[in-house]
């Protein structure tokens, strides 16, 4: 088990950039498969970048061209950049992890609010 925990959400007018960062306890954050989430109040939790233990990488359609996922085993971080932000972007954003050969998610963060206005 890994404990994770988010930082870096904040309020940012559309256009703007913010960097979350997720910072992880434990020796075995290098077998984690890691990802981003987010939940926008009144919907479904949706999933917006994954990255593998080799640091390929998969996103969300929505946010393709704008964020960057990366991580960095040897510091037990990950990251997602965020550019061009638009007020949909507005959630609370979780890390999450699930060791390789798994397909749950669970090892979460408490997640960190990012609000962009118009």
């Amino acid at each position: 088990q890994v404990q994770l925990v988010e930082s870096g959400g904040g309020l940012v007018q559309a256009g703007g950039s913010l960097r979350l960062s997720c910072a992880a306890s434990g020796r075995t954050f290098s077998t984690y498969i890691m990802a981003w989430f987010r939940q926008a109040p009144g919907k479904q939790r949706e999933l917006v970048a994954t990255i593998a233990i080799g640091g390929s990488t998969n996103y969300a359609d929505s946010v393709k061209g704008r964020f960057t996922i990366s991580r960095d085993n040897a510091k037990n971080m990950m990251y997602l950049q965020m550019n061009s932000l638009k007020p949909e972007d507005t959630a609370v954003y979780y890390c999450a992890g699930r060791i390789i050969g798994t397909v749950t998610y669970n090892n979460w963060g408490q997640g960190t609010q990012v609000t962009v206005s118009s």
